[in-house]
């Protein structure tokens, strides 16, 4: 089975789903989407298949979240897209996608979803 995940090396959660990743047998693509970063297309595909609101996807625990004021609540699905797109630490992660799916792997016992 395919896997890719859209992983941030320095974060704990993202680190612990690579690795039940790999204890079920699997070598997922992975994208460290800090350095290579998801097209605003692919980063809507990954939402909408995990069944996520924008804001929902957005991380939104300190520095630029608050800095930005994203925390509003008139703001629009585009202008949350704009701010990932500007600062891809606004994407929240771990993102997996297998044939069963695409998820937010938070909390990390959610990728038991898409193993085989």
């Amino acid at each position: 089975m395919k896997a890719t995940i859209y992983h941030n090396p320095a974060c704990g959660t993202s680190c612990n789903v690579l690795a039940l990743l790999r204890d079920a047998g699997l070598e997922p693509e992975v994208v460290e989407y800090l350095r290579d970063p998801p097209t605003r297309e692919r980063l809507v595909e990954l939402i909408r298949a995990a069944g996520l609101t924008v804001r929902e996807a957005l991380r939104q625990k300190g520095a630029p979240y608050d800095e930005l004021g994203l925390g509003d609540p008139g703001l629009s699905d585009d202008q949350l897209l704009d701010a990932m797109m500007a600062h891809p630490i606004l994407i929240n992660r771990p993102f997996v996608v297998t044939a069963k799916g695409t998820r937010l792997c938070r909390p990390v016992g959610t990728v038991s979803e898409l193993l085989p």
